[in-house]
């Protein structure tokens, strides 16, 4: 994915203090998981400002964690980007922080970190959090994103050093998601739902640049679509193909939901 970094913007220079620290979670807003987050950033670094991307990844859904983080990051003040979606929390999953041109990200190596690296321009060294000294002074088996993400990530924003967080790690031993299925042929696209957002419109995780040459009337799973480039390029309850914000092809019905009338959910 390309996006501001990839312009030139948002890289840091030599002696450059993170501006910010951002938050991606699963563990939504009934509980108290994300305040103390917040508490733990503002006790070690009360004077940096945090950024809630969102906190309702849904449960353990790394791939969504990993879209939603790499498609904001390229927006955000060059910080540190927290990321925490984690159902192997307390197994033998590492705890890491990397670096690249546009910023530094802390989280679980399940996945979840890498497409945003890319996205900031790629992985320039990676560590490994194991040095005890910049972690809470209790760690829980279940709780990472309190006592190991957030207390690294406010030390970063301090402008600690990356090594300081632990021994370096060979970014070729990241963990990656599986790539998503594309395919593009004369005149048709296969490609996964990658997301479906608070909208209903489907996210394929397919580049826009696969449009290109298809007519303006198509079939989506045997459904007559629109191929536009707005919302509004179809009738009310029709669907439009189109490119989104992220530069991926996208479906939308116009003042409806696409998910529901596909009947599609990510990962189909």
């Amino acid at each position: 994915m390309s996006g501001p970094v990839s312009a030139g913007q948002g890289r840091a220079t030599p002696g450059d203090v993170p501006s910010c620290v951002s938050l991606t979670t699963d563990y939504g807003l009934a509980d108290g998981f994300v305040a103390a987050c917040h508490g733990v950033l503002a006790r070690l670094a009360p004077a940096v400002r945090v950024i809630d991307v969102t906190h309702l990844v849904p449960p353990a859904d790394v791939r969504r964690g990993a879209a939603v983080l790499a498609q904001t990051v390229p927006y955000l003040p060059w910080g540190v980007h927290v990321a925490v979606v984690d159902p192997g929390v307390g197994t033998a999953r590492r705890g890491i922080a990397l670096a690249a041109p546009g910023g530094l990200l802390v989280g679980p190596d399940n996945g979840l970190l890498l497409p945003a690296a890319e996205a900031l321009g790629g992985v320039s060294a990676a560590v490994e959090l194991t040095n005890p000294d910049w972690l809470g002074p209790a760690v829980s088996r279940t709780f990472h994103g309190r006592d190991v993400f957030a207390p690294v990530a406010a030390r970063l924003a301090l402008g600690a050093p990356l090594a300081g967080a632990g021994p370096a790690v060979d970014p070729g031993t990241l963990v990656r998601l599986p790539e998503p299925v594309v395919r593009a042929e004369p005149g048709s696209l296969t490609a996964e739902v990658l997301t479906v957002d608070h909208f209903g419109n489907v996210q394929l995780a397919a580049p826009g640049t696969l449009l290109d040459g298809l007519p303006r009337r198509l079939l989506v799973n045997g459904r007559e679509a629109v191929h536009g480039r707005t919302f509004g390029d179809a009738p009310p309850g029709a669907l439009v193909v189109y490119v989104d914000s992220a530069g991926l092809v996208a479906i939308a019905v116009n003042s409806g939901r696409a998910a529901e009338t596909l009947h599609t959910t990510p990962g189909a």
